[in-house]
Protein backbone atom coordinates (compact mmCIF):
# COMPACT_ATOMS: atom_id res chain seq x y z
CA UNK A 1 0.00 0.00 0.00
CA UNK A 2 1.01 2.99 -1.11
CA UNK A 3 -0.08 6.66 0.27
CA UNK A 4 0.68 10.22 0.14
CA UNK A 5 0.40 12.69 3.25
CA UNK A 6 0.55 16.28 3.58
CA UNK A 7 1.88 17.90 6.68
CA UNK A 8 -1.59 18.32 8.45
CA UNK A 9 -1.78 14.85 6.89
CA UNK A 10 1.01 13.46 8.97
CA UNK A 11 0.14 15.41 12.09
CA UNK A 12 -3.53 13.96 11.75
CA UNK A 13 -1.73 10.39 11.41
CA UNK A 14 0.19 11.01 14.37
CA UNK A 15 -2.66 12.18 16.54
CA UNK A 16 -4.36 9.47 15.82
CA UNK A 17 -1.44 6.59 16.49
CA UNK A 18 -0.88 8.61 20.00
CA UNK A 19 -4.44 7.87 21.02
CA UNK A 20 -3.69 4.12 20.86
CA UNK A 21 -0.02 3.98 21.50
CA UNK A 22 2.61 5.10 24.05
CA UNK A 23 4.41 7.49 20.90
CA UNK A 24 7.51 9.04 20.64
CA UNK A 25 8.62 11.19 18.35
CA UNK A 26 12.01 13.42 17.35
CA UNK A 27 12.11 16.87 19.47
CA UNK A 28 14.98 19.27 18.76
CA UNK A 29 16.83 20.23 22.17
CA UNK A 30 18.11 23.15 23.89
CA UNK A 31 21.48 22.75 22.38
CA UNK A 32 20.50 21.76 18.70
CA UNK A 33 20.28 17.83 19.05
CA UNK A 34 17.31 15.57 18.90
CA UNK A 35 15.79 13.17 20.75
CA UNK A 36 12.80 10.97 20.64
CA UNK A 37 10.20 12.11 23.35
CA UNK A 38 6.63 11.50 23.98
CA UNK A 39 4.36 13.04 21.52
CA UNK A 40 3.29 16.61 22.37
CA UNK A 41 5.65 17.16 25.09
CA UNK A 42 8.02 19.36 22.28
CA UNK A 43 7.82 20.61 18.89
CA UNK A 44 8.15 18.13 16.52
CA UNK A 45 11.93 17.86 14.43
CA UNK A 46 11.02 16.32 10.77
CA UNK A 47 14.47 15.99 9.73
CA UNK A 48 18.04 16.54 11.07
CA UNK A 49 20.76 14.07 12.46
CA UNK A 50 20.15 10.99 14.08
CA UNK A 51 19.79 11.01 18.14
CA UNK A 52 22.41 9.74 19.25
CA UNK A 53 20.19 7.76 22.03
CA UNK A 54 19.74 4.57 20.74
CA UNK A 55 16.14 3.99 19.89
CA UNK A 56 16.61 -0.05 20.95
CA UNK A 57 16.54 1.19 24.63
CA UNK A 58 12.74 1.65 24.35
CA UNK A 59 12.72 -2.05 24.54
CA UNK A 60 15.14 -3.03 26.34
CA UNK A 61 16.35 -0.29 28.65
CA UNK A 62 19.36 1.04 30.59
CA UNK A 63 17.85 0.14 33.81
CA UNK A 64 14.47 -2.60 34.10
CA UNK A 65 13.23 -3.66 36.88
CA UNK A 66 12.42 -7.67 36.69
CA UNK A 67 10.65 -8.70 39.57
CA UNK A 68 10.01 -7.48 43.35
CA UNK A 69 10.02 -9.94 46.60
CA UNK A 70 8.31 -8.13 49.55
CA UNK A 71 9.04 -8.99 53.25
CA UNK A 72 6.73 -12.00 52.65
CA UNK A 73 8.36 -13.57 50.15
CA UNK A 74 5.82 -13.01 47.53
CA UNK A 75 7.11 -12.29 43.55
CA UNK A 76 5.74 -9.39 42.29
CA UNK A 77 5.98 -8.37 38.73
CA UNK A 78 6.19 -4.66 36.67
CA UNK A 79 2.71 -4.23 35.71
CA UNK A 80 1.98 -4.13 32.05
CA UNK A 81 2.08 -0.89 30.42
CA UNK A 82 -1.74 0.62 29.12
CA UNK A 83 -0.57 0.99 25.58
CA UNK A 84 2.02 -0.64 23.61
CA UNK A 85 5.42 1.61 21.97
CA UNK A 86 5.07 3.52 18.92
CA UNK A 87 8.48 5.50 18.08
CA UNK A 88 8.59 7.48 15.08
CA UNK A 89 11.47 8.93 12.83
CA UNK A 90 13.69 6.41 12.73
CA UNK A 91 16.06 6.14 9.41
CA UNK A 92 16.88 2.82 7.95
CA UNK A 93 19.51 2.16 10.33
CA UNK A 94 18.01 2.01 13.24
CA UNK A 95 15.42 0.24 11.99
CA UNK A 96 17.56 -2.50 11.08
CA UNK A 97 19.34 -2.41 14.54
CA UNK A 98 15.49 -3.02 16.11
CA UNK A 99 15.05 -5.70 13.70
CA UNK A 100 18.98 -7.15 14.82
CA UNK A 101 17.74 -7.14 18.50
CA UNK A 102 14.49 -8.58 17.83
CA UNK A 103 16.14 -11.21 16.42
CA UNK A 104 18.41 -12.31 19.10
CA UNK A 105 16.06 -11.39 21.81
CA UNK A 106 13.40 -14.00 19.83
CA UNK A 107 15.84 -16.78 19.52
CA UNK A 108 15.30 -19.65 22.37
CA UNK A 109 14.82 -19.30 25.22
CA UNK A 110 13.02 -16.18 23.95
CA UNK A 111 13.24 -13.09 26.42
CA UNK A 112 10.03 -12.84 27.71
CA UNK A 113 10.97 -9.54 29.08
CA UNK A 114 11.61 -7.63 25.97
CA UNK A 115 8.87 -9.33 24.27
CA UNK A 116 6.82 -8.02 26.72
CA UNK A 117 7.87 -4.58 25.73
CA UNK A 118 7.94 -5.03 21.55
CA UNK A 119 5.02 -7.12 21.28
CA UNK A 120 2.27 -5.20 19.50
CA UNK A 121 4.79 -2.20 19.38
CA UNK A 122 4.27 0.00 16.14
CA UNK A 123 7.56 1.48 14.56
CA UNK A 124 7.42 4.08 11.72
CA UNK A 125 10.03 4.94 9.81
CA UNK A 126 11.56 8.54 8.33
CA UNK A 127 13.54 8.39 5.02
CA UNK A 128 14.15 10.53 1.88
CA UNK A 129 14.85 14.07 2.48
CA UNK A 130 14.48 13.34 6.18
CA UNK A 131 18.53 14.02 6.73
CA UNK A 132 20.01 17.50 8.29
CA UNK A 133 19.12 20.81 5.68
CA UNK A 134 16.99 17.42 4.35
CA UNK A 135 19.81 15.54 2.57
CA UNK A 136 18.95 12.08 1.64
CA UNK A 137 18.50 9.49 4.04
CA UNK A 138 18.39 5.71 1.78
CA UNK A 139 14.97 4.16 2.53
CA UNK A 140 14.21 1.06 4.14
CA UNK A 141 14.15 -2.49 4.11
CA UNK A 142 11.13 -2.64 5.30
CA UNK A 143 11.73 -3.61 9.17
CA UNK A 144 8.92 -1.33 10.23
CA UNK A 145 4.89 -0.88 9.67
CA UNK A 146 4.55 2.55 8.10
CA UNK A 147 7.82 3.71 5.95
CA UNK A 148 6.87 7.89 5.40
CA UNK A 149 9.36 8.97 2.73
CA UNK A 150 10.01 12.63 2.39
CA UNK A 151 9.70 14.27 -0.90
CA UNK A 152 9.58 17.76 -1.21
CA UNK A 153 6.61 18.91 0.26
CA UNK A 154 5.07 15.82 1.07
CA UNK A 155 5.69 12.00 2.14
CA UNK A 156 4.90 8.82 0.76
CA UNK A 157 3.93 6.43 2.96
CA UNK A 158 4.66 2.97 2.78
CA UNK A 159 2.56 0.72 4.97
CA UNK A 160 4.51 -2.96 5.95
CA UNK A 161 2.27 -4.60 7.91
CA UNK A 162 -1.59 -4.84 8.45
CA UNK A 163 -1.46 -2.17 11.33
CA UNK A 164 0.41 -0.31 9.22
CA UNK A 165 -2.52 -0.39 6.41
CA UNK A 166 -5.15 0.37 8.68
CA UNK A 167 -3.72 3.71 9.75
CA UNK A 168 -2.64 4.43 6.19
CA UNK A 169 -6.13 3.31 4.49
CA UNK A 170 -8.02 7.27 4.82
CA UNK A 171 -5.53 8.71 2.80
CA UNK A 172 -4.87 9.66 -0.48
CA UNK A 173 -2.64 7.25 -3.00
CA UNK A 174 0.79 7.79 -3.89
CA UNK A 175 3.03 8.08 -7.11
CA UNK A 176 4.39 4.67 -7.91
CA UNK A 177 7.01 6.10 -10.35
CA UNK A 178 8.34 8.79 -7.42
CA UNK A 179 8.28 5.43 -4.85
CA UNK A 180 10.40 4.16 -7.65
CA UNK A 181 13.05 7.02 -8.47
CA UNK A 182 13.84 6.72 -4.28
CA UNK A 183 14.50 3.18 -4.43
CA UNK A 184 16.69 3.94 -7.15
CA UNK A 185 18.76 6.55 -5.83
CA UNK A 186 18.94 3.89 -2.77
CA UNK A 187 20.32 1.27 -4.90
CA UNK A 188 22.83 3.52 -5.87
CA UNK A 189 23.45 5.20 -2.75
CA UNK A 190 27.20 4.35 -1.36
CA UNK A 191 28.80 4.36 1.97
CA UNK A 192 32.28 4.39 2.07
CA UNK A 193 32.45 3.31 5.55
CA UNK A 194 29.79 0.32 5.65
CA UNK A 195 32.12 -1.03 2.88
CA UNK A 196 35.23 -0.64 5.10
CA UNK A 197 33.43 -2.83 8.17
CA UNK A 198 32.81 -5.38 5.60
CA UNK A 199 36.09 -5.50 4.37
CA UNK A 200 37.61 -5.22 7.86
CA UNK A 201 35.19 -8.49 8.68
CA UNK A 202 36.85 -10.60 6.23
CA UNK A 203 40.26 -9.74 7.48
CA UNK A 204 39.15 -10.71 10.82
CA UNK A 205 37.34 -14.11 9.83
CA UNK A 206 40.29 -14.89 8.33
CA UNK A 207 42.47 -14.21 11.16
CA UNK A 208 44.36 -11.39 9.58
CA UNK A 209 44.81 -8.94 12.38
CA UNK A 210 47.60 -9.78 15.18
CA UNK A 211 47.91 -9.18 18.57
CA UNK A 212 49.65 -6.08 18.95
CA UNK A 213 47.05 -4.35 17.22
CA UNK A 214 44.66 -4.82 19.49
CA UNK A 215 47.51 -3.67 22.26
CA UNK A 216 47.74 -0.30 20.22
CA UNK A 217 44.38 0.21 19.86
CA UNK A 218 43.38 -0.49 23.75
CA UNK A 219 46.26 1.98 24.74
CA UNK A 220 43.52 4.50 24.04
CA UNK A 221 40.56 3.47 25.22
CA UNK A 222 39.73 5.19 28.60
CA UNK A 223 36.83 2.83 29.46
CA UNK A 224 34.33 5.26 29.36
CA UNK A 225 31.90 2.01 28.08
CA UNK A 226 30.24 4.93 25.46
CA UNK A 227 30.48 2.54 22.43
CA UNK A 228 28.67 -0.07 24.54
CA UNK A 229 25.85 2.38 25.98
CA UNK A 230 25.16 4.02 22.21
CA UNK A 231 25.30 0.93 20.14
CA UNK A 232 21.66 -0.35 19.39
CA UNK A 233 23.18 -3.61 18.56
CA UNK A 234 24.69 -4.03 22.55
CA UNK A 235 22.68 -6.54 24.41
CA UNK A 236 24.85 -7.42 27.37
CA UNK A 237 23.49 -6.81 30.50
CA UNK A 238 23.81 -7.66 34.23
CA UNK A 239 21.37 -8.49 37.19
CA UNK A 240 21.35 -6.41 40.24
CA UNK A 241 19.56 -6.66 43.73
CA UNK A 242 18.88 -3.41 45.96
CA UNK A 243 17.40 -4.14 49.14
CA UNK A 244 14.47 -1.62 50.19
CA UNK A 245 12.14 -0.99 52.93
CA UNK A 246 9.31 -3.20 51.69
CA UNK A 247 11.45 -6.05 50.30
CA UNK A 248 14.00 -6.81 47.05
CA UNK A 249 14.37 -5.24 43.44
CA UNK A 250 15.74 -7.44 41.02
CA UNK A 251 16.80 -5.31 37.63
CA UNK A 252 18.76 -5.83 34.68
CA UNK A 253 21.25 -3.17 33.44
CA UNK A 254 23.44 -2.77 30.60
CA UNK A 255 26.71 -4.01 31.12
CA UNK A 256 29.82 -3.03 28.99
CA UNK A 257 32.70 -5.70 27.22
CA UNK A 258 34.94 -2.62 28.29
CA UNK A 259 35.26 -2.95 31.63
CA UNK A 260 37.40 -5.13 33.39
CA UNK A 261 34.57 -6.84 35.72
CA UNK A 262 32.81 -8.01 32.38
CA UNK A 263 33.56 -11.64 32.73
CA UNK A 264 35.40 -12.26 35.60
CA UNK A 265 34.50 -15.14 37.06
CA UNK A 266 33.96 -15.87 41.55
CA UNK A 267 37.61 -17.16 41.52
CA UNK A 268 38.90 -14.31 40.23
CA UNK A 269 39.80 -16.06 36.93
CA UNK A 270 38.86 -13.19 33.98
CA UNK A 271 39.07 -14.60 30.45
CA UNK A 272 39.51 -10.88 29.62
CA UNK A 273 41.80 -9.84 31.86
CA UNK A 274 43.57 -6.86 29.31
CA UNK A 275 42.08 -4.03 27.72
CA UNK A 276 43.72 -5.36 24.62
CA UNK A 277 41.40 -8.76 25.06
CA UNK A 278 38.34 -6.71 25.55
CA UNK A 279 39.11 -4.09 22.81
CA UNK A 280 39.22 -7.22 20.54
CA UNK A 281 36.22 -9.09 21.24
CA UNK A 282 33.94 -5.76 21.06
CA UNK A 283 34.82 -5.18 17.61
CA UNK A 284 35.89 -9.40 16.74
CA UNK A 285 31.74 -9.76 18.09
CA UNK A 286 30.55 -7.21 15.58
CA UNK A 287 32.16 -7.92 12.53
CA UNK A 288 33.10 -11.57 13.03
CA UNK A 289 31.36 -13.23 15.45
CA UNK A 290 27.87 -12.18 14.72
CA UNK A 291 28.13 -12.91 10.48
CA UNK A 292 29.25 -16.31 11.60
CA UNK A 293 25.86 -16.94 14.06
CA UNK A 294 23.40 -14.56 12.22
CA UNK A 295 24.59 -14.12 8.47
CA UNK A 296 25.12 -10.29 9.13
CA UNK A 297 27.43 -7.99 10.74
CA UNK A 298 26.15 -6.45 14.29
CA UNK A 299 27.05 -2.84 13.25
CA UNK A 300 24.28 -1.43 11.37
CA UNK A 301 26.19 1.69 10.29
CA UNK A 302 24.86 4.42 12.63
CA UNK A 303 27.86 6.00 13.86
CA UNK A 304 27.01 6.21 17.50
CA UNK A 305 29.91 4.77 18.98
CA UNK A 306 32.04 6.90 16.53
CA UNK A 307 30.72 10.12 17.79
CA UNK A 308 30.48 9.24 21.48
CA UNK A 309 34.17 7.48 21.43
CA UNK A 310 36.37 10.72 23.04
CA UNK A 311 39.32 8.79 21.43
CA UNK A 312 38.52 7.98 18.51
CA UNK A 313 38.29 4.39 18.55
CA UNK A 314 34.93 3.73 17.87
CA UNK A 315 33.79 1.04 15.29
CA UNK A 316 34.34 3.27 12.22
CA UNK A 317 37.26 4.59 12.88
CA UNK A 318 38.89 1.00 14.04
CA UNK A 319 37.72 -0.84 10.55
CA UNK A 320 39.36 1.60 8.56
CA UNK A 321 42.83 1.23 10.41
CA UNK A 322 42.22 -2.84 9.99
CA UNK A 323 41.73 -2.43 6.26
CA UNK A 324 44.66 0.11 6.08
CA UNK A 325 47.16 -1.61 7.62
CA UNK A 326 45.88 -5.36 6.62
CA UNK A 327 44.28 -5.68 3.54
CA UNK A 328 47.13 -6.01 1.33
CA UNK A 329 49.40 -7.66 3.95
Amino acid sequence: MLKQLTRSALEHLLQQTAADYRLQVPQRLADGTRQLAPYGSGELSLFGETPQRKPTSAFFPQTEPLLKIDSTGAVQLPAAAEKPLALFGLDAHDLHGIAFIDRFFSAAPADDVYLRQRTNALLIGLTGAAGPDQSFLPLSAGNCDIELIASNDHWLAVAYSETGEQLLEPFPDGDNDRLRALREETSSYRAIRPDSLQKASELLLHDRVPDDFWEAIAARCILCSGCNLACPTCTCFCLQDRQRADGTERSRVWDSCQLDAFMREASGHNPLGSEALRTRRRIHHKLAADPQRWGELGCVACGRCDRACPTGIGIFAVAEEIVKRYEKG
